[in-house]
This record gives C-alpha cells, structure tokens and sequence, in this order.
C-alpha cells in the first residue's frame, strides 16, 4: 500500500478501478466492499446494452459514478472512473472490452472489472487537477493525441476490429471527432462539427453523428457532409441500422419526435398519436440492429380532463415510427405492469406522487428489441418482454417493507448511526429520501420518516440519541438537500428554507415535531448535552441561515442564541462539544470558493457558557472553507480542523486537515494532498487512529494521528462524506457520500483487487 507521506505532491500516484460488489446470493467477504441500504435515489442515466450479451448493461448517473450489470440488473456493481462518466460502449465483437468517456476516454479488458485510461496517455506529463466547490475533475497532458474537452460519443466500427470514433467536446462549445485504427494506440482528427455530439454510428458508408440537431456523415477519409436537421434544439437521439442506410430517432426541447430513414438527409415528423391533447416526447432509443422497433418516453400526456388522466410513460412503435402503443404508463398510480419497490410503496402510503416522474432516459439491445431499460430521476427499470412487464432493479425486498440494495444506489447521506441500546439497530441520514433504519444490523432497510412534517422530508441531516431513555431520538429535517453546497443557497434566501427539529419516541419509527421558538427552517445538526437531566435534555440545533438554537427541557421550546456570532445569516453548520461543555461551532462559508472574499468566509466559534455567548477563534492561515471540528478524546485542547479549499487555476488551496494544540489559538497544516475534506472521524477505541473524506476520490487513514496517511485502497468514489466505525466490528468502517449510497468494508483497505491502473499526478 502506498504511504501518501512517502511521495511528492507531483508523483502521488491516484486511482481509479471498478468497485466489485458480490451479488446478493453471496455472503461478502470482510475485506471487501459493499454499498448497503435500500438502494436507488438519484438520477440514472444512458443504459447502454451489450450486442453480445443483453444481460450485461452499463449506465452512469447524475453523481460521479457508473453502473454495470451483468445478470439483467439482478445485481449491479460500481465503476468509478475519477469524475462523473459521460458515455459507455460495447466492442461488438469481444464482450471483455468496454470503453468509457469523460475527460479521458478510457477501456476496459475484463468486462469493468479494471480500467486502463486510454486518452491522454499517463506516460505523457498527463497531470490531474480536481478544483472549485465540487472539485471538478479535469486534465492536462503533452500528448500530441489529445484533444481536451470531454467524451461524449464512442463508437466502434463492428466490421474492424480496433477502429474506434470518439467525440470529444471542445471548451467553446464545437466538437472533435478523432479516429484510432489500431485500438487507440494511435489517433487522427477526422472531422471538427459544431455543436456537441450526441450520438455516433458506424456503417459501410462512413460515420454517422448527430451534432446539435444536425445529422453529418463523415467518410473514413474526414470528408464532411452536412445532411438534415430536426427544428429545435435536440434532445435525445438514437439509432439502428438497415443496410446501407441508417435510420434516426430524434426528439428536440418542445416534445416532438421526428424520424428519419436516410441517414438524416429527410425528418419525417412522427410525435406519437396516442389521442392526446397534451404531452411531450423527451426521451427516445432504438434497437440498433432492429431499426424499426423503437422506444419513446412521454410526459403530462393528457388524454381527457383530470389528474387521473394525466400520464407519464413510454410508447413503442414497431413500424419505423408510423404508429405507437403504450407500453408504460402512470399517473396517479403506479403502472399496473410494475414490478416496484419500497419506492412506490412509501409514495403511497404518504400520498405522494413521486412515482410519476417521465423517462429520463432510454436503453435498447441492439440484438434483442424486448430488452429495454428506462431511468428516470429516481428508479431504474427494464422489460424482457418488449414492454408487457417491467421490473424496477434497484432494490429487493427481503421482507415486509423492508429492501436491500442491489448495489444500484445514488443516493447522498451524512450519517451512520446505532441506537446506543441496541446496535443492531442502525440509521442513514439521506438525502431526498430521507431516514431509513435497520433492525437487522444493515442487512434489510425501511423507510422511516413516519411524521415528519412533509416540508422537511426530504432530508435528514442527522440524529441525536437520549443515552438513557430508550426510543427517544431527534432528528434534524430539511426539505432543502445538499447543504452546505453553494448550488443550494446561490439563488435562494435560506430564510425560506423549511425543515426542523424533530423527535420520537419509538426509535425513529414516528415522528412529531419538537417544540416552538423555532421557525422552520433548515436543520443541519442536533447535539445532546449528555450531563442535562433526563425528561429535561438540554439540546442545540444549527439553523442554517439562522444560527443556533437551545432547548433546556427536551425540545419542547427554542431559543435562539446567536450572542457574538456575525453576519445576518450565518450558515451555521455543525456544533462539537468537549467533555468540559465547551461548545464549538462550524459556520460554512457563503462564497464560492474566493481565496479572499470581501465576504462569505467560513468561521469557527467557541462558547464556554452554553451558549450564551460565542467568540470567534482564529482559522488556520489560507482557510476559510472549514467543514468540521474534532476533539481528541484525551486531550481537549487538541483539535482537529477539516476545510475545504478555495478554488485555484489548476489546483485549489487552504483545504485539507489541520491540528491545534493550544486549543485552536494556532494551527498547523497536518494533511493537504486532499484539498476537499469534508470530516475527520477518530477511532474511539484507538484515537491514535484518524479517519478522512472528501470529494477527491479516496478516503484516508492515519495510525499515528496524521504523521502519515494511507489510502484506505478500494474505496474510490469521487465524493466522500465521512467514516463511521462500526460498532459491532472493529476491522469495519462505514462511509457516507454525495451520491455513491453508504460503503461498507475494511478500514484497512480492500487488497483483493487491483488498485492501481493509471499513474497519474495530481496538482498541488
């Protein structure tokens, strides 16, 4: 394993390798990983199908991560390629070999067990930068054959082995297609086109590619021809061949749906009839060796007055175009042809209709017309039967109303914790869909959030355990997800966030508001004053944009105590409290990232009184991004601060780890290689032990309170929360994450894979 101390800045090698998940029939071994939790939540996206194989699909996410099936979504594992995933392919003659775009374009060998980063070549000063609030991921590199930009489009020429089309997107808004005749090793322009590209077909005749809402062929030799166009800006495009000619599905921005059966010369308008008054055509996918059976989401389809008659679904037409049928659809209800999940079930036990979401997107075999998959903002579904029966494949249930993950999951979360009677009994602070909890230590989940007002619900950004007076819980609320994310608060007073405290009495199973004094608001953190008496528990919340407030007697009342905190509304984050009362206070910061804001830096406070009044300590010199505060258990005048980085032209600074021992008077840099750390956990056991997070891909370890650090190997998803220990093992760790669901492996690492595939320095 590599120490991270060992090397310099320029050489720390990075990683990027496919996260194996078991499937669900077999018992994981300790040393490896695996997502637990209901499973789904977010955005899926693309499902691409294997033309050898269509059980083996491949789809990537609104997050950073991508998915890869290969028993028709039985089961699903994690690709993790350092930033979110454009585009997937299949080499149609060697079912090993897939290939991936983002910044780079990358290939695979061994069917997504392991990927190789194909463009920009390692070996060529390629340097990587990961920058700005959500460190972005990008590259620079001296290789000659690199064009810049991002994948958006990888064909393969089926009649050649190893001649591949990659469209990369340019910076300015116009497209490259390069072309490799020898498996990548080498590279040609062969044609610059002026918008992105959103699809790439080969055949006899040359390339085929849909740049905006224009179709072009370019011939082997880079000769352009400009063919026909759909009105509007496109949306979504797909297609199939038929013999010489290639036939083109294509729907653009205002919902219609146009066809073309020449290679793009002629569209034929072909929105389909379905005896609406209303509706749109958003998403589209054809089967690429069965042309003339295609698939087309639709949205607020509106057959006759009523909600009832309001529909979301799917059409499919198996003559080109010329006529449809539906083959899906929702409206009120869940389709009657579904095969759901808990999903659906907790939408209409709470009268909610967010099952009625359209087609994100579509997926079609390209030898197999029945296969089809559909995403959409929160589920993942397929049919193996042209459409007759669907079966959403992100979660199984186990029993009851509880579910397991099939290791699709994109969903955000902040915490793990265990019901201090009984740590079989565990908790997931979500995003969007808010708590869940586990009677069974993990292995089967439900959905918690019984009570909670509906204006908070959708996320739970933590929980506060009685330590002696069994069931009661509170919990901090919001219906405003992502916090402290400056995507959230850009354009929007948090004034007008909703949310709250909350609390039960039944272990999280129901819920009820806890007290007043508090507007609602959003909720970021609730802590418990252990040495307040029981049935009158002093309790602080953090309000974000409010500031901080107390309750001496269980919550039934709020006050705000915001005495020598500034601004008008502070962002308060997180509180952490010290075995002697003294309160400490992480407010987030307001700008985006600035090394020097006129305002908006982040602040950390301390109160010695209860928080009856606040003082403003020092940051570390260059910070002003703090996430979070931690106190050595031994030694209270010892702690550590996480911060983010504020945001630099190839690589951001002030982020990383720093340690006070005078009590945060002064401090000194401890761990920086990660600029975006989000929280430190020490090990209780063995507070030697120091555990980190972040959004740069890796989770860290250090035995000997951050003199060294290691990567924790296996972990490898871009956005990182922070790590749990888990209480019934020692040798595990939990880790939460911006859109990757909660890991669970070995705090050691997972040795059992190749870790290393590229070598690639990051910029410091």
């Amino acid at each position: 394993m590599w120490r991270t101390a060992d090397l310099s800045a320029r050489s720390l090698i990075l990683l990027a390798s496919l996260f194996a998940l078991p499937a669900l029939s077999q018992a994981p071994r300790l040393n490896q990983w695996k997502v637990i939790g209901p499973g789904g939540g977010g955005t899926m996206i693309a499902p691409t199908i294997s033309p050898l194989n269509p059980a083996t699909v491949a789809q990537h996410c609104d997050m950073t991560g991508g998915y890869i099936t290969y028993n028709s979504g039985r089961s699903w594992r994690m690709i993790n390629l350092r930033g979110g995933i454009e585009v997937f392919a299949f080499d149609p003659a060697d079912d090993r070999v897939i290939y991936a775009g983002n910044e780079a374009l990358w290939r695979s060998t061994d069917q997504g067990k392991s990927w190789t980063m194909l463009s920009p070549s390692p070996s060529r000063n390629t340097v990587e930068h990961q920058t700005g609030d959500h460190s972005e991921y990008s590259l620079t590199s001296d290789d000659p054959n690199y064009r810049g930009g991002s994948v958006t489009a990888i064909a393969i020429d089926p009649a050649h082995a190893g001649h591949l089309f990659v469209a990369w997107q340019q910076p300015g808004g116009t497209a490259t297609l390069a072309a490799s005749v020898d498996g990548g090793d080498s590279w040609k322009t062969l044609a610059s086109l002026p918008a992105r590209v959103s699809l790439l077909l080969v055949n006899s005749t040359g390339v085929t590619a849909m740049s905006g809402p224009t179709a072009y062929l370019i011939a082997q030799n880079g000769e352009s021809k400009e063919l026909g166009h759909i009105p509007g800006k496109v949306n979504q495009a797909s297609a199939g061949r038929s013999g010489n000619l290639v036939w083109l599905y294509a729907t653009n921005m205002q919902g219609d749906l146009f066809v073309s059966k020449d290679s793009g010369a002629q569209w034929v308008a072909a929105t389909p009839s379905l005896g609406q008054s209303a509706g749109r055509f958003e998403a589209v996918a054809a089967s690429e060796l069965h042309p003339e059976i295609a698939y087309a989401g639709f949205r607020d389809l509106r057959l006759k007055p009523g909600p009832e008659n309001l529909y979301n679904g799917i059409a499919k037409t198996t003559d080109g175009g010329r006529t449809w049928r539906v083959v899906f659809r929702e409206s009120t209800h869940p389709a009657a042809n579904l095969q759901g999940t808990w999903i659906e079930e907790r939408a209409t036990q709470n009268n909610e209709n967010i099952w009625s979401d359209a087609a994100y997107s579509l997926g079609v075999a390209p030898g197999n017309p029945d296969v089809v998959y559909a995403t959409d903002l929160f589920r993942s579904y397929r049919t193996l039967d042209g459409g007759a029966h669907w079966e959403e494949v992100n979660s199984t249930r186990v029993k009851d109303d509880r579910w397991v993950s099939r290791g699709l999951d994109v969903t955000t979360d902040y915490g793990v914790q265990f019901d201090p009677f009984n740590p079989q009994h565990v908790y997931i602070d979500y995003t969007d869909i808010g708590l869940f909890r586990s009677i069974d230590g993990g292995k089967s989940w439900t959905s918690s959030t019984e009570g909670v007002p509906d204006p908070w619900r959708n996320t739970t950004y933590w929980l506060a355990f009685d330590p002696t007076v069994k069931g009661r819980v509170w919990g901090a609320f919001s219906g405003t997800h992502d916090l402290p994310r400056p995507k959230m608060f850009r354009s929007h007073s948090p004034l007008k966030f909703k949310g709250g405290v909350g609390v039960s009495n039944d272990g999280g199973a129901t819920w009820a508001a806890a007290g007043t004094g508090m507007p609602s608001t959003a909720v970021t953190h609730v802590l418990l004053d252990p040495e307040s008496p029981a049935g009158n528990r002093t309790l602080y919340a953090t309000a974000f944009g409010r500031g901080v407030y107390k309750s001496t007697d269980d919550g039934k009342t709020w006050v705000l105590k915001n005495a020598g905190i500034d601004g008008e509304e502070p962002f308060a984050w997180r509180l952490t409290r010290a075995s002697d009362g003294t309160l400490y206070l992480v407010v987030a910061r307001r700008s985006e990232g600035e090394a020097t804001p006129a305002s908006g830096s982040g602040a950390l406070y301390r109160s010695t009184d209860k928080a009856e009044h606040w003082e403003r300590m020092p940051l570390p010199e260059g910070v002003n991004g703090p996430t979070g505060l931690t106190l050595d258990p031994r030694d209270q005048h010892r702690l550590y601060l996480t911060a983010w980085g504020h945001e630099g032209k190839s690589a951001d600074s002030g982020g990383g780890v720093y340690v006070s021992e005078d009590g945060g008077r002064t401090w000194k840099a401890l761990y920086t290689e990660s600029q975006h750390v989000y929280d430190l956990t020490i090990d209780p056991r063995h507070p030697d032990t120091l555990y980190i997070s972040g959004f740069d891909a890796g989770a860290f370890r250090s035995l000997d309170r951050g003199a060294h650090w290691e990567r924790i190997a296996g972990y490898n998803f871009k956005w990182g929360h922070r790590v749990f220990m888990d209480p019934l093992d020692p040798s595990q760790i939990y880790i939460t994450t911006y859109g990757g669901g909660v890991w669970h492996g070995p705090a050691a690492g997972d040795s059992s894979h190749e870790d290393v595939v590229t070598a690639v320095p990051v910029a410091h």
